[in-house]
């Protein structure tokens, strides 16, 4: 009775560990010359819109890691977003200031 629980184990062991492996990606990989721009608060709470709007060094580190974890593989821009890019823009100036405008990142193969 034990070898036949033993064995019972083991082959659901065996089938889970075969059906995860050709499951598909959860999040799969972007084409290798698709580019793609993200737009992101620069208040999202993480304190990131200093080193982006600057394009400080420290802006590369996390302009890739968004990147990366978006599929992609670097970042090929970054920085404060243009008003073009925004949904809805309008043509007259806003008072807003730099660090309130959404950040954009630029991800690249």
């Amino acid at each position: 009775m034990r070898r036949a629980v033993a064995f019972a184990g083991l082959l659901g062991i065996a089938v889970a560990g075969i059906s995860l492996s050709i499951m598909p990606m959860s999040r799969p990989a972007a084409a290798p010359n698709e580019e793609r721009t993200f737009l992101i608060p620069a208040s999202d709470g993480y304190g990131i819109a200093d080193c982006i709007s600057t394009k400080a060094e420290c802006g590369k580190i996390v302009a890739n890691a968004w990147c990366e974890s978006q599929g992609f593989g670097k970042a090929v821009a970054f920085g404060t977003a243009d008003r073009a890019d925004f949904t809805g823009t309008v043509t007259k100036p806003s008072a807003t200031a730099p660090a309130e405008q959404p950040l954009s990142i630029t991800c690249g193969g």
